[in-house]
């Protein structure tokens, strides 16, 4: 099933916050993200991926230091429009890994202790350079722990670790869009792991 459009900008305009760190850069060649080829997200992931994964874990966070011994869900990343147009790639944790990477569209029931953390990557058009994003992490609570967010409970790391303020509803509004998948978007199907 095809989701609007207006989801995807919607949470573009407030995805602003977490600006890109400038600890790590990769000179590219367009200013667009969806100008980019196979060959070219590869480079930049090569480029970018160990500072990525140094910075997100640089205050020690739980999921920030261990997220890349996680399933990975994708063959790269990908631009999907939403996270503001960044390069995505997302990693399942042991209890997520086995329903999330199923890609089911409806009925959706994802296990409590479900995490999922998600890489992002910025083409800075200033700087003409690939950046370290956010890692974005969602994590599957009790039920009833926090029904306002399907029990989902939205968090973010910096690109220098540092825990990322927002109220839970920033990400929700957005993820609702996709509430038969438990308030999940996939990778594109394209760059989806398969099992």
């Amino acid at each position: 099933m095809k989701r609007p459009l207006f989801a995807a900008a919607a949470c573009a305009a407030i995805l602003l916050m977490g600006q890109t760190a400038v600890a790590s850069e990769c000179k590219v060649d367009v200013e667009d993200p969806f100008d980019l080829d196979e060959a070219a997200i590869a480079e930049i992931y090569n480029c970018i991926s160990a500072s990525m994964a140094e910075g997100y874990a640089a205050e020690g966070d739980a999921v920030g230091t261990a997220y890349r011994t996680w399933t990975v869900s994708s063959t790269r990343p990908a631009v999907a429009g939403a996270h503001n147009n960044r390069l995505l790639q997302t990693f399942a944790n042991d209890i997520a890994a086995e329903q999330y990477l199923k890609f089911a569209e409806d009925g959706v029931v994802m296990p409590v202790g479900s995490v999922l953390a998600k890489e992002s990557i910025t083409i800075s058009k200033k700087k003409k350079a690939a950046v370290v994003g956010p890692l974005f992490i969602m994590t599957k609570g009790e039920v009833g722990s926090s029904p306002e967010t399907g029990d989902w409970i939205y968090a973010g790391l910096q690109p220098n670790g540092k825990p990322m303020k927002f109220k839970q509803s920033f990400c929700h509004d957005c993820h609702v869009s996709w509430e038969a998948q438990d308030m999940l978007a996939y990778p594109l199907e394209e760059v989806r792991r398969k099992n």
